[in-house]
């Protein structure tokens, strides 16, 4: 009850990063967005557990291998920013392009 009540709380407050609904898992359609360079870089289609658009030029992805990432690859596919957190979490800036 009270875990329902929080979480009604701060989607209101961020509906935009409070998600409705659980994170599904990878979509070939969402495969073919990011591109084969990226996916490539992100250590192939296989090493993806899900990726999210966060923002306009942002997203969110989750790597099965964190260490298959070649940060060095991204860029050269046009990525300025990456940001590798724990978990294999992974934020690319991509612009609106993606």
């Amino acid at each position: 009850m009270f875990e329902k009540l929080q979480r009604a709380f701060w989607k209101a407050l961020t509906p935009d990063l409070v998600p409705d609904h659980p994170k599904a898992a990878v979509q070939p359609k969402a495969e073919a967005a990011l591109g084969p360079e990226l996916l490539a870089a992100l250590g192939g289609a296989n090493n993806l557990k899900s990726q999210q658009r966060v923002a306009l030029t942002r997203v969110r992805v989750e790597l099965h291998d964190p260490s298959l990432l070649d940060a060095a690859a991204l860029q050269g596919a046009g990525v300025p920013g990456v940001m590798a957190l724990a978990g294999g979490v992974v934020h690319l800036l991509v612009g609106v392009s993606v």
